[in-house]
């Protein structure tokens, strides 16, 4: 008859590498109501890196006592996160398309802070967060195009007066009764024009479109690694096991779902909001067309509305 050990140990090998060039995208077009163009639908795609920062913490949330959790899996439920949470973002931040172009940066760097708490949350890590592209219908595309061409003509009235002229030399070359018809209606229009360029008008600021993209800004940070103590909220170093300020210990085994309180193992109910730890957050259900969207939702991803 057989010995058999009356303790079971499970043992989880977890890789603390960054993870790069991890692809999101939108895989149906996601809502957006725009102030100048009214319901306009989105695809989004980016690359991003994360890395694993609470090994106990990642087990207890992701694998817990399924014994299997695929990679395909958990990458398909963080991409849903950062569709959901840029569909947020850019309803809380941007009025048009028309200031897209100019905003990829400070959107990226937006969506990852805004990311940030719901990755912890599986104690995960962004190490970068990348917007390839939003792509708009291909009628809006086209208005943003039409936007964008007046907004490389500085001076209007200096282009139409170059237009005039050139117009007027294919009008005298052709010489004959519709040249003859044109010249005479430019030669009609060329007192207002020159009166026009006698008394040139301000119109330098005129479409004008500055890109003032932030650029450096995960460079300074990337060179010391920091992080708050989830207990006290002051800085500490990424890699510190417990807060210099607090002494709370760093090493989360699992985390209150409602308030983020860190608890401690075997705990019912969270010390802090008296929730039970067994609750998990409700999703958002929109009230104008009843679909689903993930817990904390601002903006329903099928229609755009704002969840109340």
């Amino acid at each position: 008859m057989g010995w058999h050990q009356p303790l079971r140990a499970e043992v989880y090998f977890v890789n603390l590498k960054v993870f790069s060039n991890l692809k999101w995208g939108t895989r149906d077009p996601v809502a957006f109501r725009d102030s100048e163009l009214g319901f306009v639908r989105l695809r989004a795609h980016g690359v991003f890196n994360i890395r694993i920062v609470q090994p106990v913490l990642f087990i207890n949330t992701l694998a817990g006592t399924m014994g299997k959790y695929t990679t395909e899996q958990i990458e398909g439920y963080l991409r849903r996160v950062i569709v959901s949470r840029l569909n947020d973002y850019l309803g809380e931040t941007l009025d048009t398309l028309f200031n897209l172009p100019a905003l990829f940066d400070e959107l990226a760097v937006g969506l990852k802070k805004r990311l940030d708490k719901d990755f912890s949350r599986f104690g995960l890590a962004f190490d970068e967060l990348y917007i390839s592209s939003i792509t708009p219908p291909e009628e809006v595309q086209a208005a943003i195009d039409d936007r964008s061409r007046m907004g490389v003509i500085k001076d209007m009235d200096a282009f139409v007066r170059m237009k005039a002229g050139m117009a007027m030399e294919k009008a005298a070359l052709a010489g004959n009764e519709a040249g003859a018809g044109l010249g005479l209606g430019l030669g009609m229009m060329m007192p207002a024009m020159f009166a026009n360029a006698a008394n040139p008008v301000n119109s330098a600021n005129v479409g004008n479109v500055t890109h003032a993209q932030q650029q450096g800004s995960g460079q300074s940070s990337a060179s010391v690694s920091t992080t708050q103590c989830s207990d006290c909220t002051n800085v500490i170093p990424t890699d510190a096991r417990f807060c210099l300020f607090c002494g709370h210990q760093q090493v989360i085994l699992l985390q209150c779902s409602n308030c983020g309180k860190n608890l401690t193992p075997g705990a019912k109910y969270c010390s802090r909001c008296g929730r039970s730890t067994d609750e998990k957050p409700a999703a958002c259900i929109c009230s104008n067309c009843q679909n689903e969207n993930l817990p904390g939702a601002k903006f329903c991803d099928n229609c755009g509305h704002q969840i109340t």
